[in-house]
């Protein structure tokens, strides 16, 4: 997805251990891990008219996560992929050195039905020695994705490591993204679970935190290591996301990250004359900005 228009300058803080704001990057924090980029898609009703119709557009060296937890994506790229996410399922897109792709409502749910669209499309920077790997596509069904209850919380593990499991999604970088959903109150330990920084994003509910209550729409980005406790209200949902930093400074232009700007400037120039890979059978194009 595109990043255009997307980013809310958000009046980010402080809360004790946490910053909060509505999505990264904030101002006062850019990235939490490799997580460069987070959009809140929806929730939004899809109907004649609002159909979803990305066009084609370019990334490098990043990764694209996008997690549903309402309605369905038809993603097609320039390596050939053709693929439908459904909720609960993962698509993981890793642009490297450059892909083209596109986003849509699929043909089947353009007749004339309305459905909800809710969702996050998710930005994972890669490590500097990745950052030209070849692009490359993964999909994971919900089914196939680490599962488990605890007290009154239910916990999907989407990406990376986290609470001794991991993930089958081959990510490139130490990183977690973890979904749970809670019956009741729940407090959340993070302690020796997580490794890396840490940020938590209040998708439906509220949680209470340094004896704050922060509420849906909001995401809080850990300032220290070891975190006061959390307790996740009943009912709510929080997605957990983070892990170690890079040694190095990303840099970020529309659709494109690296750690070298020259790159960025090629990735433009490339785009700009219409040299980027593309996607077959298609003809669309989002200029650059």
């Amino acid at each position: 997805m595109s990043n255009t228009d997307l980013i809310i300058e958000e009046r980010s803080r402080d809360i004790g251990d946490f910053l909060v704001g509505r999505l990264i990057p904030f101002r006062k924090k850019r990235m939490v891990g490799p997580f460069i980029f987070i959009d809140h898609m929806g929730p939004t009703a899809i109907k004649p008219g609002t159909y979803m119709d990305i066009d084609q557009h370019p990334h490098i060296g990043l990764s694209t996560l996008t997690y549903l937890l309402e309605g369905e994506i038809q993603h097609q790229d320039s390596i050939g992929t053709n693929q439908h996410i459904k909720a609960g399922s993962v698509n993981w897109m890793t642009a490297g050195k450059g892909v083209s792709h596109t986003e849509r409502t699929p043909l089947e749910l353009r007749q004339g039905q309305e459905f909800i669209m809710h969702g996050y499309q998710i930005w994972v920077a890669l490590p500097k020695h990745k950052e030209d790997m070849e692009p490359e596509f993964h999909h994971l069904d919900a089914s196939k994705l680490p599962q488990w209850k605890d007290g009154a919380a239910a916990f999907k593990l989407i990406a990376g490591k986290g609470f001794d499991r991991e993930s089958p999604l081959p990510v490139h970088s130490h990183l977690f993204m973890i979904e749970i959903e809670t019956q009741a109150d729940y407090k959340l330990i993070v302690k020796d679970q997580l490794k890396g920084e840490i940020g938590l994003c209040i998708v439906e509910g509220s949680i209470d935190a340094c004896g704050q209550i922060v509420k849906e729409g909001n995401m809080l980005v850990s300032k220290v290591e070891n975190a006061c406790e959390l307790t996740v209200r009943s009912n709510s949902k929080i997605l957990l996301f983070g892990g170690e930093t890079f040694p190095e400074e990303r840099f970020i232009f529309w659709n494109f990250v690296s750690s070298d700007k020259e790159k960025i400037e090629l990735a433009k120039e490339l785009w700009r004359n219409k040299n980027f890979p593309k996607v077959a059978n298609d003809k669309t194009y989002i200029p650059l900005p």
